[in-house]
């Protein structure tokens, strides 16, 4: 099969012709069709995602669309033909998506929605399960709530606004002046970061009193704005980039909750891969119910362009997910 290899850091992907892997029990060997370019994968590549732990050589690509190819033994729920989506690599040592071919866990694959072309499903799992795991697992979001979503239109952003709507929440979410029509198209109430801050938001769409659920997809101050915005006492501040020093006391004033997402977790460490296919699972009820609409950038790459998508995802400058054509 043909594949884009990592050799070093921060250099270009070298085009290789490698062996088709074959699954060993509980895998499934997936024709891949679609990967999408996450911003994580731009920092692999480049040197600056050690949390993913992927040694090199390396195929990257953690977000995949394919037709299921070969079952290994004890797989139920796929069949030879089905048309699978899933968060299955490109992490943790496991094969990525930028190859014709990939064997992955079959516990974290799902059928793709019927109503999706491989491409738009392929822009769907980091974020949705990321999301999900946000709002659903951590937050319990639900009807009757006011629910802050900051960077409403990014990767992650656009597919929580999505979520918590379908869950019956009033959705605000922050972002810049020219995306606020995609929040909007998606049902929330945009709030322009760039023009207003955190104090004079809350007073405008909670009375001050603050939002019941906040995530924050974007780190930083972002994050210390979060914890201003919570609700005194039943507040719940959610976030998938953490990772820096904060001062906690903001949110331990209002005497409200934190909860940290790190999507990764089963891939790196095999537990609760499960719960990623019944996700997944979930994203697909949606978006066959017409409740989620994945954001895909319109520009097309294919295997031998994957170094282009990249730069295109590291520049900032795509209006939704990059995806990669794999062509047979």
């Amino acid at each position: 099969m043909r594949a884009a290899v990592l050799d070093e850091y921060n250099s270009p992907f070298r085009f290789a012709e490698i062996e088709r892997p074959k699954p060993s029990a509980g895998q499934v060997l997936v024709r891949i069709k679609a990967s999408g370019v996450n911003p994580l994968d731009t920092k692999i590549r480049t040197g600056n995602g050690a949390h993913a732990k992927q040694p090199l050589p390396a195929i990257l690509g953690m977000d995949m669309a394919g037709i299921v190819e070969e079952l290994g033994a004890g797989v139920s729920g796929f069949s030879v033909g089905d048309e699978v989506y899933g968060l299955t690599g490109g992490v943790g040592g496991l094969q990525g998506s930028l190859a014709e071919f990939a064997v992955v866990d079959g516990d974290l694959l799902a059928k793709k929605p019927v109503n999706l072309t491989m491409r738009q499903a392929a822009a769907i799992p980091l974020s949705f399960i990321t999301a999900w795991e946000g709002l659903v697992d951590r937050a319990n979001v639900h009807a009757g709530q006011k629910v802050l979503i900051h960077a409403g239109a990014g990767g992650v952003g656009h597919v929580a606004v999505q979520i918590a709507r379908a869950r019956g929440a009033e959705v605000f979410a922050t972002v810049s002046a020219e995306k606020k029509a995609i929040v909007e198209s998606y049902g929330a109430v945009p709030i322009d970061y760039r023009s207003t801050n955190v104090e004079r938001y809350m007073a405008a769409h909670t009375g001050g009193e603050g939002f019941d659920v906040v995530y924050d997809t974007v780190g930083g101050a972002t994050l210390d704005d979060s914890f201003v915005a919570a609700k005194v006492y039943t507040g719940h501040v959610l976030s998938s980039l953490g990772w820096g020093t904060h001062k906690l006391a903001p949110l331990s004033f209002r005497g409200a909750t934190y909860s940290g997402v790190f999507t990764l977790l089963p891939m790196l460490t095999g537990r609760g891969r499960a719960h990623h296919g019944e996700i997944m699972r979930e994203a697909t009820r949606l978006v066959e119910a017409g409740r989620l609409t994945p954001l895909v950038d319109e520009r097309r790459f294919s295997l031998g362009t994957a170094l282009a998508a990249h730069a295109l995802v590291e520049s900032g400058k795509a209006l939704g997910k990059v995806v990669v054509d794999i062509a047979d």
